[in-house]
């Protein structure tokens, strides 16, 4: 959306305000729910965090102006009857103010949010190999090269296939954890995507009918 699409919403359904859910960018998951009006959404698309109008205080606010648990736009999109704001987004921190990560906490996710978390584990790990902050492994492990990832996703290979037939069943999804990791990260050497390998997998499961 952009500032000049603001005007071509559905306004007046809502006395000037409209609902606007915000969900995470990278794990698909709903947030909160928050009201905007044309100035709230002209600031949030302005400045790149999500400003909301309050009902009760008759002003607008940005979310984590208090906490410094912003929420960073990623994109701003309506519904087909224009009457309703999504907006995606990168929050810094826990966005409820109870401390948890979404106002829904004990909405139940589903298989797909669950499996989400690898989207947002490959953030991370992308995040980790930009920044290189001290101590960090993940920055360490590729640094050394593709040969070293290899030879860890070798290593972590084959101590999964030991784990699955000597291990107990916690003890084989900690080292699934640790292939996983190593396969990420070893995708990330060769400046390819998780999405790549879903695709693939897709093609073949559509190929087989």
């Amino acid at each position: 959306m952009t500032l000049d699409e603001i005007h071509t919403l559905a306004w007046d359904k809502g006395d000037g305000l409209l609902p606007a859910i915000v969900q995470h960018a990278i794990t698909g998951r709903v947030l909160m729910l928050g009201y905007m009006n044309q100035d709230a959404l002209r600031e949030t698309l302005a400045s790149g965090r999500v400003v909301f109008f309050s009902r009760s205080r008759q002003q607008l606010w940005t979310k984590g102006e208090t906490s410094g648990h912003f929420l960073d736009v990623v994109d701003v999109s309506t519904d087909c009857d224009a009457d309703t704001i999504l907006v995606l987004a990168d929050p810094l921190g826990p966005t409820c103010h109870k401390g948890t990560e979404s106002c829904f906490a004990d909405a139940v996710a589903t298989d797909a949010q669950r499996l989400a978390f690898l989207a947002l584990l490959e953030s991370i790990i992308t995040h980790r190999i930009s920044d290189q902050p001290e101590g960090s492994y993940t920055a360490r492990l590729f640094a050394q090269g593709p040969s070293r990832i290899a030879q860890k996703v070798g290593e972590e290979g084959l101590e999964t296939a030991l784990a699955a037939v000597t291990r107990d069943d916690e003890g084989v999804v900690s080292e699934c954890a640790d292939l996983v990791f190593h396969l990420l990260v070893l995708l990330k050497s060769r400046e390819l995507d998780l999405e790549l390998v879903v695709e693939e997998l897709k093609a073949r499961h559509a190929a087989k009918g």
